[in-house]
């Protein structure tokens, strides 16, 4: 990879006076009844870059998107309630202009003072951002650029999206990556560079089909894998075991079957799960043995065998990646699996990195010290194809 210019290279510059537009991953949860953030942790993880923007006296144009929105305005996307939060944050108030690029974000981005933060809409209320028509996505991209004299990436959790925000403006303007952006890189770097061995992952979440790219990238250098999440029962599947009502990917059997195979014995899975009569938090539950799975129930945790087992493998590691929880961490009664496993991993002596999405959100639902691993990625999806080694968009238009 080449060598990103920094942050520090553009502040070294000077920026007093400039306009300097960030696309942040201001991608948060929220609570469909209220409307409020229920985690900022990826709020939070942008703090180091805007403030020192702001310290060096830039005129900051913060840019993101968050959920799914059909290209269109729709309110229950708004960033509206990030621009508060980021605003709390900052110790300041954030302008939030009510469009990406029309009359308020225009007019708010005009009236910056040096120091100041603005906030845009979110992007994807315009079908530009997404857009697979490389000159409509150009055209908005145009319009963003026009808000900046330079431009800073600290979306990690972006940049492996061909969006015009991501890929399009860099190429527009003068470009860098920020502080997160730098830091996920380097630390991504080490895992696919010469990692200190032995070298465990685990990795859990719903689908074997969303991991299978990681799986098959990761074994041959891997000394030891853990499986759990739903994505195991498609493994004890491939074992011959019943399975009951558990997630299921049928057509991902024999897929299964071949990495167990071929693996060397380097791929450990449950050897007991907290099965459950339904999919809900006050559901009846027991543990039972993987080869004790009854036919109409399904698993929803690993079981306290199972945790142990994983964490003697963990306890020898040294460098260690994590990415999905291993239950349903969500509801209390099937979370014990994904606790059991991160109090693990803090406690190995290991450089450790949490995958973003679901685990990182695991470790703060349930109150884990985040201090006490070695990196949270923010980006899911992005850490697993840079692990995959594939080409991200957005860190390849950083390099050009």
């Amino acid at each position: 990879m080449s060598a990103l210019r920094t942050l520090d290279d553009l502040l070294a510059e000077g920026v007093s006076g400039r306009r300097v537009l960030v696309r942040a991953d201001l991608n948060v949860p929220l609570d469909k009844q209220t409307g409020a953030i229920t985690d900022d942790g990826r709020i939070r993880a942008v703090l180091p870059t805007l403030g020192a923007l702001v310290e060096a006296g830039a005129k900051v144009v913060v840019c993101s998107h968050l959920g799914r929105p059909k290209g269109a305005p729709d309110p229950q996307f708004s960033l509206g309630p990030v621009a508060g939060r980021l605003g709390e944050l900052l110790g300041a108030p954030v302008h939030f202009a009510t469009d990406t690029v029309g009359d308020s974000a225009r007019s708010t981005v005009a009236d910056l003072a040096d120091g100041q933060v603005a906030l845009l809409e979110n992007l994807r209320f315009n079908a530009g951002e997404t857009s697979k028509d490389e000159a409509e996505r150009g055209a908005f991209a145009d319009q963003l650029a026009a808000f900046g004299d330079a431009y800073v990436d600290d979306a990690f959790g972006a940049v492996h999206r061909k969006h015009a925000s991501v890929f399009d403006v860099p190429a527009r303007l003068p470009h860098v990556a920020g502080r997160l952006v730098l830091r996920e890189v380097e630390v991504l770097s080490k895992l696919t560079g010469d990692p200190e061995r032995p070298y465990v992952v685990v990795l859990g979440g719903s689908k074997v089909s969303d991991k299978l790219a990681v799986i098959e990238a990761l074994l041959p250098t891997v000394d030891r894998l853990l499986i759990g999440g739903g994505m195991c029962f498609t493994f004890l599947k491939a074992q011959g075991l019943e399975v009951g009502t558990s997630l299921l990917e049928k057509d991902m059997v024999d897929t299964c079957r071949n990495l167990l195979e071929r693996s060397g014995g380097k791929i450990m899975v449950p050897v007991d799960v907290v099965v459950a009569d339904a999919f809900a938090p006050d559901a009846a539950h027991d543990t039972v043995r993987v080869d004790g799975i009854p036919s109409h129930r399904l698993g929803l945790d690993v079981g306290p065998e199972t945790v142990a087992g994983f964490s003697a493998a963990l306890s020898q590691a040294k460098t260690i990646f994590w990415n999905g929880p291993m239950g349903v961490f969500e509801m209390p009664a099937f979370a014990a699996g994904t606790r059991g496993i991160a109090e693990a991993i803090t406690k190995a002596d290991a450089f450790s990195v949490v995958g973003g999405g679901d685990s990182a959100a695991a470790v703060r639902a349930l109150g884990l010290d985040e201090s006490s691993f070695g990196h949270i990625s923010t980006g899911g999806g992005a850490s697993l194809e840079y692990l995959e080694g594939k080409t991200l968009p957005g860190i390849a238009a950083l390099e050009n």
